[in-house]
């Protein structure tokens, strides 16, 4: 059985092949998905569309995980997302905060600046 650090890893990479399925069954049936910019996301297929829509002109992405932190069922990973749309790329410090049930994630609030992510596409233009 994994531990919940390398859970959250694997979650983390998984977003780079860019696979709405995959990051959705990283989830448990009821889990929830806070982008600290926008309202709660709960269940497979609200995660599925907004994970969806965010992502659906994304052309590549890769995060690097700077520090990674565990206590019990909560994992928290401050990390530096790198995001390509089109030829335009995005570096984006973030933190996530993972609540984890029996390997799987019950609760994911990430933390960042709306604002870099805007001046970097607007800058990339």
């Amino acid at each position: 059985m994994k531990t919940n650090e390398e859970i959250v890893r694997d979650f983390i990479a998984a977003w780079s092949r860019l696979n709405v399925e995959e990051i959705v069954t990283c989830f448990t049936p009821d889990g929830t998905y806070h982008n600290m910019m926008n309202a709660p996301v709960s269940g497979h297929d609200n995660l599925r569309r907004f994970i969806g829509g965010f992502i659906k002109d994304w052309t590549r992405t890769s995060w690097d995980v700077l520090n990674i932190v565990v206590q019990g069922n909560i994992v928290m990973a401050e990390r530096l997302d790198r995001i390509w749309i089109g030829g335009k790329s995005v570096d984006l410090p973030c933190c996530g905060v993972f609540v984890l049930d029996d390997g799987k994630i019950r609760m994911w609030r990430d933390y960042f600046d709306l604002a870099t992510y805007a001046r970097a596409i607007a800058a990339n233009h």
